[in-house]
């Protein structure tokens, strides 16, 4: 088989994880009214229940940093395919309000997984020419699931009448991820692990194997060499990351991944029909909506693919950030005003430009930095670091916004619009380019530039 097209389909293999995740996230928006009917739930008991599986996902990424550098990326996946099955058929199965937040909340350690392995399986196992569309396709993967969550969710919903889908339809919807899971789990016993794992783990034999598989005999060669030197200098334990010289990369990580969570997206995601209907666009279903924006969501991740490694990370943020700014302002003027017409159109493409230019850039964009930006031996850590303060970012949005928006009205989205400028501001002072860089290049230039070298290596093992 071609080379570089064995190279797409182990890096297509990995993003269905990340579809699956997409999925899991995104199918509950389509039963909160049928569980409220069903349990008898208050307004606090479904956000409850809506939200029990970002705490599954801070959860998993505390976990798979360690776990996953390990057990190493394969077995991971496995474990997070098998863990969305599990929650899918409990899910299913759940009899009261409690069974159904822990089968959420597992399906969420699943997420928490997946949100970390696939953007960092993906890096190690490109060369650095591609890497960067080829990690987009973690995100790629995210909104196809999402948007296939809401096409199933309507599809299950035709016909049905409100009873139905409160007696059986929102048991439908959630089991529907195992099936998405299923062909993952198939897809894992093909995909060969990380050469930079295996080689950290002292494999040298499989990880050449590997390299020469996807990049040919002369780049394998090359690589191996890169890789070889990197992990001999590598001695530290994660805490180093925040020691003097070092800590600001960390830090860096950690605030990109706040500002993707918290500059809007979950508002729209969530909170679209209200948006809409506040203008008076008289759309029939808020299942249809979703779909909308599902596609949005998709179109904004392939266009980013296709120009990431030629315009570079840093220009692609800027002008995303920048858009999803003014659109979060227009839409603060538009909001609340009603009586449809051009108010409502102008909402609906404003909604959708902030949407597409989010997927352009903060949301791709940041999950092909993050996985460029660590040493091999911890990167899986480190990474989880960063990823948390994404879910927890999340969380806050989700659980404030309908508070925010009682008390701001429509100046909630002239607020977000500020932030986004904030994180412009942040992005064009610290978040570094790595376009076209091997990862050992990126290591050396990030950590070794300032004359500390031995910061990330100086505590013994």
């Amino acid at each position: 088989m071609n080379r570089a097209l064995y190279l797409r389909l182990i890096c297509l293999a990995a993003a269905v994880d990340s579809s699956v995740y997409g999925y899991d996230t995104s199918v509950i928006s389509g039963t909160a009214d049928a569980l409220r009917e069903h349990f008898h739930l208050d307004p606090l008991g479904v956000g409850w229940v809506v939200g029990s599986a970002l705490l599954g996902c801070v959860m998993g990424v505390l976990l798979a940093g360690r776990l996953t550098d390990w057990l190493g990326r394969r077995r991971m996946f496995a474990a997070s395919a098998l863990i969305f099955l599990a929650s899918a058929v409990w899910c299913y199965a759940a009899a009261s309000v409690g069974e159904l937040v822990a089968a959420r909340v597992l399906g969420g350690l699943g997420v928490g997984f997946a949100s970390l392995l696939v953007p960092i399986y993906i890096a190690e196992i490109s060369p650095a020419k591609v890497r960067g569309a080829l990690v987009s396709l973690h995100q790629l993967g995210i909104v196809t699931g999402m948007t296939l969550a809401y096409v199933v969710n309507a599809w299950i919903a035709r016909g049905g009448s409100a009873q139905w889908l409160a007696d059986r339809g929102w048991r439908l919807m959630l089991a529907a991820t195992g099936v998405p899971a299923s062909l993952f789990l198939v897809l894992v016993l093909f995909m060969p692990e990380s050469p930079r794992w295996l080689m950290k783990r002292g494999r040298v034999a499989e990880a050449m194997a590997v390299l020469r598989q996807v990049h040919g005999e002369q780049l394998a060669e090359t690589e191996t060499r890169e890789i070889r030197a990197t992990l001999e200098q590598e001695r530290g334990r994660i805490r180093a990351l925040f020691r003097r010289g070092v800590r600001g990369v960390m830090l860096m990580a950690m605030t990109l991944a706040l500002f993707q969570a918290i500059t809007g997206i979950n508002v729209i995601m969530y909170y679209a029909p209200s948006i809409y209907t506040s203008v008076g666009v008289g759309i029939s279903s808020a299942l249809a909506y979703q779909i909308i924006n599902g596609l949005a969501l998709i179109v904004g991740t392939v266009s980013s693919m296709f120009v990431v490694d030629r315009l570079g990370r840093r220009p692609i943020m800027l002008m995303a950030v920048t858009a999803m700014g003014v659109s979060m302002g227009l839409m603060g003027v538009f909001f609340g005003r009603g009586g449809g017409g051009g108010l409502g159109w102008g909402m609906v493409v404003c909604t959708l430009l902030y949407i597409y230019a989010f997927n352009f850039g903060m949301g791709g964009i940041y999950w092909v930095v993050v996985s460029e930006l660590f040493p091999t031996r911890i990167r899986g850590a480190a990474s989880s670091l960063s990823v948390i303060f994404l879910w927890g970012g999340n969380w806050v949005v989700l659980l404030l916004f309908p508070t925010m928006l009682e008390i701001f009205q429509r100046s909630v989205f002239f607020l977000f619009a500020g932030v986004c400028g904030v994180c412009l501001m942040f992005m064009w002072c610290f978040v570094p380019e790595t376009k076209g860089k091997t990862l050992e290049h990126i290591e050396r230039d990030l950590f070794h530039l300032d004359g500390h070298r031995a910061a990330v290596h100086a505590e013994p093992s």
